[in-house]
């Protein structure tokens, strides 16, 4: 059997008695990274164990593949498979506690991580309490939003923004499902005449197929989604969350949190209006903001 060729730097393994180089991602260090400090000591905890990916994998309950993934930085370790580690090698919660510590650091490279995701992502699940989302945004409506926020560089935000959005327009198409609540399209942003071309450009999105836009009614009251924004993004199969939060946000790739945030997302979704009946808000809020510029 021929062993496995990586191009990147790393170090020299043993498979099947020959040696290959061991891939780590780019940037990768342990002495500054939290993450990478996990990567390498479960490699190292692995090695002192004379055991093989195969087998840390059968202790997870999952392939090789994703064991090698965590070990080169690729892929982070699940609290989850930490505790099974923790047990199976009574090490007295060692990688829990590193996973939680990692997991509450600063990673500044998540927002460029979230770009990324949201780029090349074949479907996204958005839930927006404040604003209406950054993919769908027109630029005097991102404007006013980013100077609001107190944004130092405006105009560079709203450059950004836009470029964006041309993911929406690569092909195939992303498959895209936005609830909103409704107080989010009716709340004025800006001019009335600010609101007519967001809205109009709103309403022509949720007509295209690859697009369903619901809103949460203001009747429903109490619901799981008041507890904040949050975007699903999936890519190859592989999911991660942004959450939003004032000043910034973080970006969940933990499984079993990820679960929780679908889950929370079907739950809005069960409170949401139909996608038709949506529309009909949508086309009723635009009417009522036209109203209000011809009486200006």
């Amino acid at each position: 059997m021929r062993p496995p060729t990586y191009l990147c730097l790393g170090e020299l393994k043993k498979y099947n008695g020959r040696e290959v180089i061991m891939q780590f991602r780019r940037g990768f260090d342990p002495d500054s990274d939290l993450w990478d400090f996990v990567a390498a000591e479960l490699r190292r905890q692995r090695q002192e164990r004379n055991l093989s990916l195969a087998a840390v994998g059968d202790i997870i309950n999952r392939d090789r593949s994703l064991v090698a993934r965590v070990e080169s930085g690729d892929t982070k370790l699940q609290e989850v498979h930490a505790g099974r580690l923790d047990h199976a090698w009574n090490l007295d919660g060692l990688f829990r506690r590193l996973v939680k510590f990692a997991k509450a650091g600063h990673d500044v490279e998540w927002f460029k991580t979230h770009l990324e995701m949201e780029a090349n992502s074949s479907e996204l699940r958005i839930w927006e309490l404040g604003w209406l989302p950054g993919l769908f945004q027109t630029e005097d409506y991102a404007r006013a939003v980013l100077t609001c926020s107190g944004e130092e560089d405006v105009e560079a935000d709203v450059e950004t923004r836009l470029a964006r959005q041309d993911s929406l327009r690569r092909k195939p198409r992303p498959r895209i499902w936005v609830l909103l609540d409704q107080s989010v399209v009716e709340q004025p942003v800006g001019s009335p005449e600010l609101m007519c071309e967001q809205l109009s450009r709103l309403v022509e999105s949720a007509r295209l197929p690859n697009i369903t836009v619901r809103i949460v009614p203001r009747e429903v009251g109490a619901h799981v989604g008041r507890d904040g924004s949050f975007k699903i993004m999936t890519e190859g199969g592989a999911s991660a969350v942004f959450v939003a939060a004032a000043g910034g946000g973080r970006l969940v790739q933990d499984a079993g949190e990820i679960a929780s945030y679908r889950t929370r997302f079907d739950l809005i979704g069960d409170v949401a209006l139909p996608k038709e009946a949506s529309l009909q808000v949508l086309v009723q809020t635009l009417e009522q903001f036209r109203d209000h510029v011809a009486k200006i």
